[in-house]
């Protein structure tokens, strides 16, 4: 792990492998352990670059609502410590939503879009509403209530009952997160502009990935943004749900490495 300082904070970061570079954005609330096993195989030929968003992992909470725009700025002020013009840029859910933002404010540094689990639409008045009361919670309570509320949607039933060590392991990123910087994500996601009359402007390769079982985004967002992103690709992954890159890690890498 590194750290670099930009933009006031302390960003923490994963840099492995050679190659063409690419950056995957987690979700939340995690942090970027969630790509270890998507580092572990695209590492053998590009360069791979995990940030922990700001107020996730290692890297600075802020109290201010952290816009997806807020949080785009950060990654490209990364790419400029790391002397970075063009990478190729990933995100699953949260990270889709910074990912497209990324996209619009610097189209470009964007070599190729990967959008896992994810949509491009704005909040509804009602998710606002409950990312408030989440956002209340988490700072008067801690994670406990952000982790008993989201971990049914994020796993499909049978990962639920049948791989405690996926759940563990998704708690455990849960719980590790500062709620000063989950309520300030909350807070940023509740506010991100509808990203829908930007998808047709996307002009680089684009993969879109989606659980077949994803509760949150489900498949028909996905296909949404493959009809609007010209040339997309488009990979529904069987028995899925949002964290399909942990669920089914070998048939998500398999779409990432085109194989």
């Amino acid at each position: 792990m590194t750290k670099a300082h930009v933009r006031g904070l302390e960003m923490a970061y994963d840099d492995a492998g050679a190659g063409v570079p690419v950056v995957l954005l987690h979700g939340f609330p995690f942090n970027r352990s969630l790509w270890r096993e998507q580092v572990a195989v695209l590492s053998q030929n590009h360069r791979v670059i995990t940030p922990d968003l700001r107020g996730f992992g290692e890297t600075t909470a802020t109290d201010e609502p952290a816009t997806m725009e807020t949080m785009a700025e950060d990654v490209a002020a990364l790419l400029d410590e790391l002397k970075l013009e063009r990478v190729v840029l990933g995100g699953l859910s949260m990270g889709g939503y910074v990912a497209l933002a990324f996209y619009r404010l610097f189209p470009q540094r964007v070599r190729a879009l990967m959008l896992a689990d994810t949509r491009p639409q704005a909040d509804t008045e009602e998710a606002r509403r409950n990312r408030e009361t989440l956002a209340t919670r988490a700072l008067a309570e801690g994670m406990q209530p952000i982790a008993d509320a989201m971990l049914p949607k994020l796993l499909t039933p049978a990962t639920q009952t049948e791989r405690p060590e996926i759940v563990a392991r998704v708690r455990e990123m849960i719980m590790s997160t500062s709620p000063v910087g989950a309520a300030a994500a909350l807070r940023g996601m509740a506010l991100r502009r509808d990203q829908t009359d930007l998808l047709p402007e996307i002009d680089v390769p684009t993969l879109i990935i989606v659980g077949s079982e994803d509760a949150i985004t489900p498949p028909q967002d996905a296909e949404l943004m493959h009809r609007a992103i010209r040339g997309s690709l488009f990979k529904v992954i069987a028995g899925a749900g949002h964290c399909s890159n942990l669920e089914r890690p070998d048939e998500f890498n398999r779409a990432l490495t085109n194989q």
